[in-house]
């Protein structure tokens, strides 16, 4: 392309006729040769001067350059005949496609992200000059990653009407491995304990074949760093990496590295000193601060200092502070005074808060959970905060924010909250089948975010083979703009605990009624709700087992003793929420603590209460936290106050605590506690009559009873389950779908107990034979030391049906009547 300059500037200055002359002339005409897909307007547009102008040859000169730097012509000339002044183009090819062909390393988004910096873009004009700018970047990119045989060609096929497909061959070949780490100079630490904290790796024995010794350039920059973080945090002010050399073996398959260091000797800190605008923290600062006269100088320590001191003042709108420190050292006496400058720079105001991204969710949902105000100074804590609350929506999969400068105005910026939504709806639909549950089947619609209010509403229908419900209820979370919520619901449920399927004692239930309830903030963290129920419940076809009898003797009419069993409550309900989890479904950081509780009012047939508490914890393990651990505790205990005609009130069995299934995995579903207890009476029969008849049986001492234990469950009035889950990485999912798919592995360990049942009364008893069943051993289901344990895999999956969860487990600890392993795999599930 120069030397085509070159020429045409040549022939402007030496030719005559055909080409120009030296002299000025009035310009009368303009003709352009050669367009195919540039207009004429568009060309002419470039041009610096107009038919009627006057020009001479340095004006053509400055044209040529004009048309070039529009950067749509390959090559143009340029001739005079008279006063007309005429172009001859020619355009650059368009590109019609771009192909890669080879590439693993660096995915296609990257690859046409790069090319789009080089403006090599589908429908636009091709550049020739840049192609060896293009593949020499590639090549120096795969020598950073110790890709040193890498080849990059790109190929142009010409095709018709001046346009080109592109194709970038890749030829990647192997990393070139790290074979060895040379440290030169270094008396104080030996090279395995300054190498032995880096990523580089070398010389791996091969039970370490996860690990990787792949040269990468920008990783072994990193590890110089953490090398010279190691001396400067334990005092060595003077370290230096006076050189380093990377040598590539002549196959290209080795990388050796050696590092010339020097230590020097260790500083003393002899003062702390500040000089700057402290903004009146002065006393809170000093008070805070870790580096103390006498110590060793501490590099991490110094970072630690500046960066709380900067993120303090963004607590009061100073946002672009600079913070400092200074060292003075003074070599002789190995000593150094620290001065540490701050500059606050200006407060930092918020002119507009932006939420992007909430196609669903209006916009006033999630400002409401913001906590940066507009008009207010900026504070990160409050960005941070706000970030957190918005995600703990259980509609929000994803929150990310922005601050950008206001265009002329240095002290005021706008704020953008990126939102990535989540299905906020759970279509509940369930098939399962178990070796004693059978084929049951459930469904049901929740909203959690109705029609973008950030309101919950729905109604849920479930239905298999022991059990039919139905349920409405409604929240809304800020009834009242200090988020005072407000809820209510309806719910009937008709049950059949006959069938072997349900793994609980035969007995029928209807229970219907409504509640509602209201919530108060305490702060950000801990929230408060109140709420009262009305349940009228329904019992009949109840199994007369030994666990029942405070229950019946309360309950029971005296004049029509067959009739079943309905009583009404009135019910008080309180809890206490705790939160900083920082998102609402799959979290990996924070704590979430729940303590609920329930009491029957006085008026009530039934005196009792019941209450329940949960702590979750997660820890991350790694800086983007797709590792975390999450321990978890499920405490449960009711009982009844007051007494009826001298007996004393319990916990209703119709709320007893279960465990299997979701809480104890591995367990078929309520299988694991307290199981039914039948006292049977041994009797004689009488002596003959006269007739030559029997006169009946009597009873025996009541010694020599015996007594059946059912293999169906009860409950109990106390649980205790405890769960530790290393949460990882879910295999072949892309970065997309992370936040939508949780792979785990867990440990679940428990079991329910009944602490009202006097078990003592059995001990001299002998165990009824059975009758066409196992009947368990009985203490086997009441040993108050006895824990269940199982381990296993669990996959959880957001689909846009809602929740859906697949784990199987297997029992590590299990007790004779015990159900064998139980797979599942539900929908609708709630985390």
């Amino acid at each position: 392309m120069t030397i085509k300059r070159l020429v045409a500037a040549m022939l402007l200055a030496g030719l005559s006729n055909s080409v120009l002359a030296e002299q000025s002339f009035t310009v009368q005409d303009i003709q352009v040769e050669g367009l195919q897909r540039v207009a004429l307007g568009a060309a002419l547009n470039n041009l610096p001067f107009n038919i009627g102008d006057t020009i001479t040859d340095a004006t053509l000169s400055r044209s040529i350059k004009s048309l070039y730097a529009a950067g749509h012509f390959d090559d143009i000339q340029v001739f005079r005949d008279g006063n007309a002044v005429i172009y001859r183009l020619k355009e650059r090819p368009t590109i019609n496609n771009i192909e890669f062909d080879g590439n693993k390393d660096i995915k296609e988004d990257q690859l046409n992200e790069s090319l789009m910096g080089q403006k090599i873009i589908v429908g636009e004009p091709l550049d020739k000059t840049v192609i060896k700018e293009v593949e020499n970047g590639l090549t120096e990119f795969y020598h950073g990653v110790g890709k040193y045989n890498a080849e990059v060609e790109m190929k142009v096929t010409y095709l018709p009407r001046n346009r080109v497909n592109l194709k970038i061959e890749f030829e990647e070949g192997d990393a070139a491995s790290v074979r060895q780490i040379n440290i030169v100079g270094n008396e104080v630490f030996s090279d395995d304990e300054l190498l032995k904290n880096i990523e580089s790796m070398y010389d791996l024995p091969w039970w370490r074949f996860l690990s990787s010794d792949r040269y990468q350039k920008q990783t072994l920059q990193g590890d110089f760093e953490k090398i010279r973080s190691y001396y400067l945090d334990r005092g060595y002010l003077r370290f230096n990496i006076d050189a380093n050399q990377v040598s590539v073996s002549t196959d290209k398959t080795s990388v050796y590295v050696t590092l010339n260091v020097t230590e020097g000797e260790q500083y003393t800190i002899t003062g702390v000193d500040f000089v700057g605008d402290l903004i009146g923290q002065d006393a809170f600062i000093k008070a805070l601060l870790p580096l103390k006269a006498g110590q060793l100088y501490n590099g991490a320590l110094v970072t630690y200092t500046e960066e709380s001191i900067a993120k303090l003042l963004a607590r009061f709108g100073y946002a672009n502070s600079k913070v400092r420190t200074i060292p003075n050292i003074d070599d002789d006496t190995k000593e150094v005074a620290l001065t540490i400058s701050v500059d606050p720079g200006k407060r930092v105001y918020v002119r507009r808060l932006e939420v992007a991204g909430n196609a669903s969710t209006k916009d006033e949902v999630i400002r409401r959970e913001v906590r940066q105000m507009e008009g207010a100074w900026l504070s990160n804590d409050a960005l941070e905060l706000s970030k957190d609350r918005i995600q703990r929506l259980p509609y929000i999969e994803k929150v990310e924010f922005e601050t950008k400068e206001v265009a002329g105005v240095d002290d005021k910026v706008d704020v953008s909250y990126k939102i990535k939504e989540q299905p906020s709806g759970n279509f509940n639909a369930g098939i399962s089948y178990g070796d004693f549950q059978g084929l049951s089947f459930q469904i049901g619609v929740e909203q959690q975010n109705f029609f973008g209010t950030g309101n919950s509403a729905g109604i849920s229908l479930s239905t298999n083979k022991y059990n039919k419900q139905i349920s409405l209820s409604v929240t809304d979370p800020y009834f009242t703009l200090d988020a005072i919520s407000l809820g209510g619901q309806v719910f009937y449920s008709d049950t059949d605990y006959s069938s072997l399927s349900s793994n609980l004692e035969a007995y029928k239930q209807k229970r219907y009624g409504f509640g509602a309830s209201v919530g108060y903030p305490i702060n950000e963290y801990n929230r408060l709700n109140f709420g009262t129920n009305f349940a009228v419940n329904e019992i009949s076809s109840l199994s007369e087992y030994d666990q029942l009898r405070h229950f019946r003797a309360v309950l029971t009419d005296k004049n029509n003793p067959d009739g079943g069993y309905k009583f009404t409550n009135y019910e008080l309900v309180a809890s206490w929420i705790q939160s900083t989890l920082n998102r609402g479904l799959f979290p990996t950081a924070g704590h979430e603590l729940v303590l609920s509780g329930r009491v029957t009012t006085p008026n009530s047939d039934l005196q009792y209460y019941k209450t329940t508490f949960e702590a979750r914890n997660y820890i991350p393990l790694s800086n983007d936290h797709r590792w975390s651990f999450l321990s978890k505790l499920e405490l449960g205990y009711g009982n009844g106050y007051g007494d009826k005609d001298g007996y004393d009130y319990t916990l209703p069995f119709t709320d007893n605590f279960y465990a299997g299934g979701q809480n104890l995995r591995g367990f078929e579903s309520r299988i694991v506690g307290p199981h039914a207890v039948y006292r049977q009476v041994t009797t004689v029969p009488g002596l003959p009559n006269p007739t030559g008849g029997s006169s009946g049986s009597f009873p025996t001492d009541p010694s020599f009873d015996t007594y059946l234990v059912s293999p169906r469950s009860t409950g109990g009035n106390a649980m205790a389950i405890a769960t530790l889950e290393l949460i990882t990485p879910t295999p072949f999912v892309g970065e997309d779908y992370v936040n939508q798919i949780r792979t785990s592995i867990f440990m679940d360990a428990g079991n329910v107990w009944d602490t009202e049942f006097d078990l003592s009364r059995y001990n001299n008893l002998s165990q009824a034979p059975s009758q066409g069943f196992r009947s368990p051993p009985l203490l086997d289901y009441s040993d108050a030391g006895l824990i269940r344990v199982s381990a296993g895999l669990s996959v959880q999956w957001i689909s846009p049906m809602g929740p859906l969860t697949f784990s199987l487990a297997k029992i590590i600890r299990k007790e004779e009547g015990d159900e064998q392993e139980n797979f599942s795999f539900n929908i609708g599930t709630t985390f």
